[in-house]
């Protein structure tokens, strides 16, 4: 009988259909496994290769565990919102609705021919308005706890997609998607104040089992850092310049404090005034609280270079974020004439400067310039001919920046003390003196939550004039002392309304014209019958937020969704959610580890604490895979002409062979280079098992040898597959194919049963068909996993070191666990041992079993 692997894998593909043997089933009185894998974009190009590798090696954990007893959830959807499919809707002329139902299809016919035990049953999509009702929901939850606010914010602006772009979508400067130059654009956003759970988000790694890399990856994104603010009053003003450091040892050695362009104490300095409210301005409580730090006291210092700097300005504030803080980038930077900063310290006058390289985002957007001890200082010293002052001893200041810790020096009453002192010393004076304070600081920044494209989850929020009206405070004159968010739209403040919960989902309008605008509004802005509303509180004229989520919004929160994606009255059922989460093991790209695992976990940290979600963290366990290289070992891309189509690997040596080699090529986290004749070597691995199991099944019985073997090899793919470890059990089932095939007649139906069994999870088609083939009843997936015999797995023969007086005289090789007395028999029957122990008599023996006997002797008194 020929293996036929394409009839094979229709037949049992549609077998496993038709009987839905991967559903699962909540509450039951198995024990529960959830199993994850990143839900794929639906992108045209469909299933690739990359895909497979992480739904196999999956795929093989979820149908052991089913096989193990588990009631096993290993579910699939689709992640559909957001800019790749608009990006494709505007390249092709495809609706972004109709690309997606088209391209979910072709996907899914992808993924079914692959052959993986998806639970199909809890199918979602993002797109789907049953879906994205709950994930505005969640937006509405964040407004209402003050998590989700409006605030104007120089954005990264691509002019090409012509959006807003969060920080994560920058890559060296460009636009992820399209690669544009990316630009600095101020708009009105909505944040997600992700900075609030920043502690927690690194605590609670402590809790969950992810791969160091990846707790770091969390961390470092995260950015805490304790350190010292310190206040630099600025001279002839009210005004202070709050500056953080981790270096408080090295304030004496401050010879300028560089300013952020966008730092507020500049804009004091140059307009002298508090500027008016514009159409663009937006306020909001969360802004009411400060988004850049200085203060608006009144101010005598004068610039006298005012053009100058203002030009300055005007330039940096056109470069993305990436250009201005590029390591290697030539520092530049505009000094301030006539305005002097005062170290509190030593009441030194310093020279204020406004350099690009700062940010008024982290550090508060000031920086005390120490070059004898910071690299970027020493260059920015070196370029304007600052002072660079040595305060930390240790090195050469004269050649380079010493930023190691050391001894102070020209420190005043601090000399002496080792930096780790000073720190706290000096941190202690500041404090007493009022002019500084012990600070932790965060490089993570608010979510911006904007986009302003068309395909998205419409935010759910309403602008209404009459209601901000209708306020009787605001009547009273104390508009800034509210506790609302509003805004403002054409010069005229608008109350902003949450669209009640009975009114979700909001849906998307159906539009023909989908492509961005170039006024920076989104596409959904044109749609008056769509825009202009009734307000919801009121009843009077209002308008809609035409802004939608970012693509981030629907993964956020699609795990909780997989437990009961039909539910129409919650999220999900709160039983449902308790039996099943977190999950047990989330697998997923490296490039994912960083923000959709911190933008998930803070998401579902805020529905834990409003009794949504039933644990402190979503995913127990997450794992990563590596990426698959071209042959060439470049990135796949049609235009190297590299590309690996899944489709034509199964269509010449099956899916079988496509998952095995997958998971076969190498170690499942290291990024791997294709290779065609690895793909040959599976499919011939694959002949192999099926001329075997044909050759062996009507053997009675197995030798004890091949019977220790198929143990060992059951031990082997249990331990390794714990470990996320998958070529090494497959290397495994092919040494002992290999082996089997040389000791036919000694292989008996009971070794084939069981290697059938093992090898199932990692090849399903070939394994069902075999079964059935030697007369089992199918499924084989419905059999248990077998459990081995560590007594077999062992060595039948084992070396044994002899030692006399601690002194290796022989290597003995004896069988596995013999006593102590067994062991010595042995020992004196050696020639060579009879003579080292010649005329000595044994004082004690110390024995390790199965490994070493050590003999201690003493001289007779005659010697």
């Amino acid at each position: 009988m020929e293996y036929d692997f394409a009839k094979i894998e229709k037949k049992w593909q549609k077998y496993w259909e038709e009987k839905n043997l991967f559903s699962a089933e909540s509450g039951k009185e198995k024990p529960k496994m959830y199993i994850l894998i990143e839900f794929p974009y639906p992108s045209g190009e469909g299933l690739h290769v990359g895909h497979c590798r992480s739904y196999s090696a999956l795929d093989a954990i979820a149908r052991k565990k089913r096989m193990e007893g588990f009631n096993v959830l290993y579910p699939i959807g689709w992640d559909a919102f957001g800019l790749p499919t608009e990006n494709y809707a505007i390249r092709t002329g495809v609706h972004p609705e109709v690309a997606t139902r088209k391209n979910i299809t072709n996907f899914k016919r992808g993924l079914k021919r692959l052959g993986i035990s998806f639970d199909w049953n809890r199918e979602i999509n993002t797109a789907d308005p049953k879906y994205y009702k709950w994930t505005q929901w969640i937006f509405l939850q964040l407004f209402k706890k003050g998590l989700a606010y409006q605030a104007k914010i120089p954005i990264n602006w691509c002019p090409s997609c012509k959006i807003g772009l969060a920080n994560e979508e920058v890559v060296e400067g460009k636009c992820e998607r399209c690669r544009a130059e990316v630009k600095r654009k101020e708009r009105k956003q909505w944040m997600l104040k992700i900075t609030k759970y920043a502690d927690r988000l690194i605590e609670d790694l402590d809790k969950v089992d992810y791969l160091e890399k990846i707790k770091v990856q969390q961390i470092n994104w995260i950015g805490k850092s304790e350190g010292t603010e310190i206040n630099f009053k600025i001279e002839n003003s009210k005004s202070l310049i709050r500056v953080f450091t981790t270096r408080a040892d090295t304030i004496f050695g401050v010879t300028a404090v560089v300013l952020a362009p966008e730092h507020a104490t500049v804009a004091e300095l140059l307009k002298n005034q508090i500027p008016p409210l514009t159409n663009q301005t937006v306020f909001s409580r969360n802004m009411r609280e400060g988004y850049l730090p200085g203060n608006c006291s009144q101010q005598q210092a004068k610039i006298e270079n005012y053009e100058e700097v203002k030009d300055y300005i005007k330039r940096s504030k056109e470069k993305s974020e990436f250009e201005r803080t590029q390591l290697t980038k030539e520092k530049t930077g505009v000094k301030l004439k006539g305005v002097m900063a005062i170290n509190p310290i030593n009441s030194e006058k310093i020279p204020i400067w406004v350099g690009d390289y700062v940010v008024g985002t982290y550090g508060g957007g000031a920086v005390m310039v120490v070059p004898a001890h910071d690299y970027r200082d020493y260059d920015f010293a070196k370029k304007y001919g600052l002072k660079i002052r040595e305060v930390v001893s240790g090195g050469d200041v004269s050649k380079e920046a010493f930023v190691n810790y050391g001894v102070l020096i020209n420190s005043g009453q601090f000399n002496g003390l080792s930096s780790e002192e000073a720190i706290k010393k000096i941190t202690d004076w500041l404090e007493k003196k009022g002019t500084g304070k012990e600070k932790v600081q965060y490089k993570l920044r608010d979510w911006v939550f904007s986009r302003q494209h068309y395909w998205g989850e419409p935010i759910p929020i309403i602008y209404c004039r009459k209601c901000w009206e209708n306020q009787s405070l605001i009547k009273s004159g104390t508009k800034l002392g509210l506790n609302y968010d509003y805004t403002i739209i054409d010069g005229k403040e608008h109350m902003v309304i949450a669209v009640p919960e009975k009114d979700l989902p909001v849906k998307l309008p159906y539009v023909e014209k989908y492509q961005p605008t170039g006024t920076g509004e989104s596409p959904l802005a044109s749609i008056k019958g769509w825009v202009n509303v009734k307000c919801p509180k009121c009843g009077g004229p209002a308008k809609r937020e035409t802004d939608t989520m970012p693509n981030w919004a629907g993964s956020n929160w699609y795990f909780m969704r997989y437990t009961d994606p039909e539910n129409e009255k919650s999220l999900a059922d709160k039983k449902k959610l308790e039996y099943w989460m977190p999950v047990d093991w989330y697998n997923g790209g490296m490039e994912h580890t960083t923000l959709h695992l911190l933008y998930s976990r803070f998401c579902y940290k805020f529905l834990y604490d409003i009794g949504i979600a039933p644990t402190m963290e979503p995913y127990q366990r997450r794992t990563s895979h590596g990426m698959v290289l071209a042959e060439d070992g470049r990135k796949m891309s049609k235009s190297f002409e590299n590309v690996i189509n899944p489709g034509d690997i199964i269509e010449s040596y099956g899916a079988d062979t496509l998952r095995i080699y997958e998971m076969f090529i190498g170690p499942f986290d290291q990024t791997i280079a294709w290779n065609s004749q690895g793909v040959k070597g599976v499919f011939r691995f694959l002949q192999r098992v099926w001329e075997l199991v044909l050759g062996c099944s009507k053997n009675k019985k197995s030798s004890s040898e091949t019977i220790r073997a198929i143990h060992k090899l059951n031990k082997k793919i249990n331990e390794d597959l714990e470990k996320v470890k998958f070529n090494t059990p497959i290397a495994a089932l092919m040494e002992f194919v290999n082996f089997a095939l040389r000791n036919k007649k000694e292989i008996g139906r009971d070794v084939i049963e069981r290697m059938l069994i093992l090898l199932a999870p990692f090849a399903p088609h070939i394994a069902e068909e075999l079964w059935a083939g030697i007369g089992n009843s199918p499924s084989i997936f419905s059999h248990p996993y077998p459990e081995y015999d560590e007594k077999l797995t062992r060595e039948e023969k084992v070396t044994v070191v002899v030692q006399i007086d601690g002194k290796l005289r022989a290597r003995l090789k004896l069988s596995l666990d013999l006593t102590e007395e067994e062991v010595k028999e042995k020992a004196f029957a050696e020639e060579k041992i009879q003579k080292f122990l010649s005329g000595k008599e044994i004082k004690k023996t110390i024995f390790l079993a199965n490994r070493l006997i050590n003999l201690v002797t003493k001289c007779p008194p005659e010697c």
